[in-house]
């Protein structure tokens, strides 16, 4: 932990949530809860993608927001990364309609698969520049970008700004623990390593992780959370229930005291820079000070070329240059791979000893899974592969 970590612990002896507190909008008064709810004068049924911007919204994931962000607002983090007041986000967080109807001041009910998660109290609507959103954004207006394709063809015309009053999280089949849930279970004045992923964790993932807390800028006292998105990613990722049972399994199955397991709902925009800094400020949030950052990280190929929409350390360099503000480190994943010789090492090794390095691509994987051929334990775990293969 650095000195200026040190001098910006909170009473609790963790990193305080970004702006300075956790926004928490879940509604405890049954008064105002009943006055708002009075007040409705439309009902909207949520997107997958929706919800999982409510329920960070409502648990404090993206602190200091208290709602969705307004024209302004918007106009500023798409073309600045931050807000405007000068605070770093990474992507807009919006609420999408295309309800022609709906007009400023207005109070609206939001609801996802029966439940009323959420009331919106609007103060902004408008009708967003999408290309311009996406070429600041993605860096690219092309539609076989994911997140391209979203926003033109998933999000709805209009763009609504507004407080949110938090009714209740939704139920999921990936239970997420909040923010302040997460902050209690972490030991006071430890480095807090937060380690993303939205696939299945093998057995290289691991040695990530547990190799991060051995890194330079991680202190002794340190522990790693395992903080999986179970959220929409890409369409052809394994859907994120089957994900959560995966990394169930090895919460079970793994006892190290100095790893921490959470889930976050959190919808993927594969937007590589952008998305590095997005994801920095929610595990800022939910008390990390340190994030292994690996080589195109959140980034996607096109659809139609397969070719790579950013550089494979264009996240890394972005993510460094906003660190120090965040008052984070990056902790920069090594390259590593398996040998005979010596199991898990860093490639640079391999190749200086000359090692034998085993390989198996994403595909084999998959085509193996399939057949029910036999998968090395030296690439996944058992427990994950029979998982995989139930599902």
């Amino acid at each position: 932990m650095n000195s200026q970590q040190e001098s910006k612990r909170d009473s609790k002896g963790l990193i305080p949530a970004y702006g300075g507190e956790l926004k928490e909008l879940i509604i405890k008064d049954e008064e105002l809860k009943l006055k708002l709810l009075s007040q409705v004068s439309y009902q909207h049924e949520c997107s997958d993608r929706n919800a999982c911007d409510i329920e960070l919204l409502m648990v404090g994931g993206f602190s200091p927001l208290e709602g969705f962000m307004d024209k302004e607002e918007y106009k500023s983090v798409i073309k600045s990364h931050r807000d405007t007041k000068g605070l770093l986000f990474g992507l807009p967080i919006v609420f999408d309609t295309n309800n022609a109807q709906i007009k400023e001041d207005e109070t609206i009910l939001l609801t996802y698969k029966k439940q009323k998660l959420a009331i919106l109290k609007v103060s902004s609507k408008w009708e967003p520049d999408k290309a311009e959103e996406a070429e600041f954004c993605y860096g690219t207006n092309s539609l076989d970008h994911p997140a391209v394709k979203m926003i033109f063809n998933e999000r709805g015309r209009y763009y609504i700004g507004g407080k949110v009053y938090g009714l209740e999280l939704p139920n999921r089949d990936f239970p997420c623990k909040t923010p302040k849930e997460v902050r209690d279970l972490l030991p006071a004045n430890f480095d807090v390593v937060a380690f993303q992923c939205r696939n299945p964790i093998h057995r290289a993932h691991y040695e990530l992780f547990t190799n991060a807390l051995q890194s330079e800028n991680v202190s002794s006292n340190s522990v790693v959370l395992v903080h999986p998105t179970c959220g929409p990613t890409q369409q052809d990722d394994i859907p994120g229930k089957v994900r959560y049972l995966t990394y169930k399994k090895l919460e079970e199955e793994i006892s190290n005291k100095k790893i921490k397991w959470a889930f976050l709902p959190y919808s993927m925009h594969m937007a590589g820079p952008r998305e590095a800094l997005q994801h920095m400020i929610i595990r800022r949030n939910y008390g990390c000070t340190h994030f292994i950052i690996g080589r195109d990280m959140a980034g996607c190929k096109s659809s139609s070329t397969g070719e790579d929409f950013y550089g494979p350390y264009d996240a890394q360099t972005f993510a460094n240059e906003c660190a120090e503000e965040l008052l984070m480190k990056t902790v920069p994943s090594k390259n590593l791979v398996y040998t005979i010789e010596k199991g898990y090492i860093t490639a640079e090794e391999a190749k200086e000893k000359k090692y034998q390095i085993m390989k198996l691509s994403g595909t084999e994987f998959r085509k193996k899974l399939r057949n029910g051929d036999s998968i090395p334990e030296w690439f996944a775990f058992k427990s994950v592969v029979d998982v995989l293969r139930k599902s």
